[in-house]
């Protein structure tokens, strides 16, 4: 991939001229579109980008990008927009591939649903002798069937074979008994901190395990081969190229997992950016802590991500008060306020952005706490609090007064609306979701998707923001529509605020000259098309650094 470009070419390229005698550009291509939306205040639609070098020359007219790169290939897209690269703030790229890899559970809308599909599951579900699934969402089931369910469904299918399904949030599981007995964990197994691990009215498990109770029967199952590892990241960057991404912020790699990218990155085979954030808490963070951050070419290790809840989903979203359909619980913290600020303050001190998953109102308002105490002994330091899903309201303005950045996922809205309001009531749900009230505010708002939770397309995101209603229309006017924003403000979002996020706003995030060549040709403008075009939009081209990684059809 060539890196080389003439620093005369850039100066020349802001003017969209031509320098005198100047020499054919061997390798640039001219892109030109019916709309390139650049996200650059000072040029924010042109119809042509030209690229050389791994970086944008010119943008504006066919002709001023054809003057900057004589000799150029021209790229005709007719009909196309063409918008910065999409980056994905808060996802799990491994993840993902497990999820395209194993049984798939999102889909089903019943129980006996789930149970048909464990019982026909694909052989490449198994790690070991151990059939895994992931997906379930007992929110989604028959209004009857709307709680847990229990080992005992499994053990007809299962009787012997040790089962472990992981809810579609990664917050919760689903055991056999066969599991279980692997794990040797019995009724006199107690509830790790951080963890709850649901029993029946005898005070038996009933085979769901919540939050860090999960590594309980989770360190049991074979770990993946070196080979499965690679076939499911290599699937699940293939699936972020076809959407149109050009870059993933890992929201908690493993070690294993980081040091087969960065043996990619190093040889050249990765085509997609990863901001690789370590996982803070588990075998490799301390290895994480020790190395310090790493700076590749298209793979980077800067930031650590600390758990401090749960999900809502799972009840393990710590709140202030309880939750208002299980008045007996408030959720799960997964470190103390002082064990949370003295991690966060050993990996910034090793150079690390900090990023901390929160999720319920009393999550947010630690996070808030720790890591505003951070940013001002470490001005700069761009901390974040990925998820930001449930704010009291008194704290949204101090996402901007503490400088903390806002990695939220607009399907998680679209995707919970359904039973939100039932979780913490009319009142409190008034600040989940709140991302205009943060804009508002002054906060750095960056966008995602938490895949696998979520899908990975970033246009579904755009659409859920745009709209808060599902792919159905549904409800009309949007859910809590005074949080919807426009088109623009959604695509900045995924772009500009993703770059922000990750410290590369100096280079991508727009386009404009200098920038890094990272863009999407799509069939559909996100920002003025129709909210309902954009689940049938396709994505023509992606490109990173200059390179075609995605030709669509």
């Amino acid at each position: 991939m060539p890196r080389n470009y003439w620093i005369g070419v850039l100066l020349l390229a802001s003017c969209a001229r031509r320098l005198p005698g100047e020499v054919e550009m061997a390798g640039a291509v001219v892109y030109v579109a019916e709309k390139v939306r650049t996200l650059d205040p000072g040029r924010p639609l042109a119809r042509a980008i030209a690229v050389h070098g791994g970086k944008i020359v010119a943008v504006g007219t066919r002709e001023e990008a054809l003057e900057a790169a004589p000799g150029a290939e021209v790229a005709e897209l007719a009909g196309a927009v063409i918008v910065p690269g999409l980056a994905d703030s808060h996802a799990h790229l491994l993840g993902l591939g497990q999820a395209r890899g194993v049984v798939a559970l999102g889909e089903a809308r019943s129980l006996e649903e789930v149970l048909e599909l464990v019982r026909r599951a694909p052989a490449e579900s198994y790690q070991g002798d151990w059939l895994i699934g992931r997906g379930w969402d007992q929110n989604d089931w028959r209004e009857e069937q709307r709680t847990f369910p229990t080992r005992l469904e499994l053990d007809r299918l299962f009787p012997k074979t040790p089962v472990l399904l992981t809810r579609i949030d990664g917050h919760a599981v689903w055991a056999n008994t066969g599991a279980l007995r692997r794990a040797k964990l019995t009724r006199e197994t107690k509830d790790p901190p951080g963890g709850r691990i649901l029993r029946d009215e005898a005070g038996e498990p009933t085979g769901v395990l919540v939050d860090s109770a999960i590594d309980l029967v989770e360190s049991s199952v074979p770990p993946l081969t070196s080979e499965q590892r690679q076939k499911l990241l290599k699937a699940a960057i293939e699936h972020c190229l076809r959407v149109g991404l050009t870059s993933v912020h890992d929201a908690g790699v493993d070690l294993p997992t980081f040091t087969l990218l960065e043996q990619w990155d190093a040889a050249g085979l990765l085509p997609l950016r990863v901001y690789a954030m370590a996982e803070g808490r588990g075998e490799s963070a301390q290895a994480f802590l020790e190395r310090g951050p790493f700076h590749g070419r298209n793979l980077e290790l800067r930031a650590v991500k600390f758990l401090a809840d749960g999900a809502m989903g799972s009840r393990g979203a710590a709140l202030e008060e309880p939750y208002s359909d299980e008045p007996s619980h408030r959720g799960l913290l997964l470190f103390t306020p002082e064990e949370l600020a003295a991690h966060a303050r050993d990996f910034s001190a090793r150079g690390f952005q900090v990023a901390v998953h929160a999720i319920g109102d009393r999550a947010n308002r630690i996070a808030l706490d720790v890591l505003g105490s951070l940013e001002r002994e470490r001005p700069g330091s761009r901390p974040r609090i990925e998820h930001a899903q449930l704010l009291r309201l008194s704290d949204v303005p101090r996402f901007a007064k503490e400088k903390v950045i806002a990695s939220m996922q607009p399907t998680h809205a679209t995707s919970d609306m359904p039973w939100a309001e039932a979780r913490v009531g009319k009142e409190r749900v008034l600040g989940a979701y709140a991302w205009k009230s943060l804009l508002e505010a002054g906060a750095h708002l960056a966008f995602g998707s938490d895949f696998p939770v979520e899908e990975a397309n970033p246009l579904l995101g755009i659409y859920a923001a745009r709209t808060r209603q599902n792919l159905a229309g549904e409800p009309t006017g949007g859910w809590m529509p005074l949080e919807r924003i426009s088109g623009e403000q959604a695509l900045a979002a995924f772009t500009v605020g993703a770059a922000y996020a990750s410290f590369a706003e100096e280079r991508r995030g727009k386009l404009a000259p200098g920038f890094d060549a990272d863009f999407v040709a799509l069939t559909v403008d996100p920002v003025e098309g129709e909210p309902g075009e954009l689940a049938r939009a396709r994505v023509l081209r992606t490109v990173v650094a200059g390179e075609v990684v995605y030709r669509g059809p």
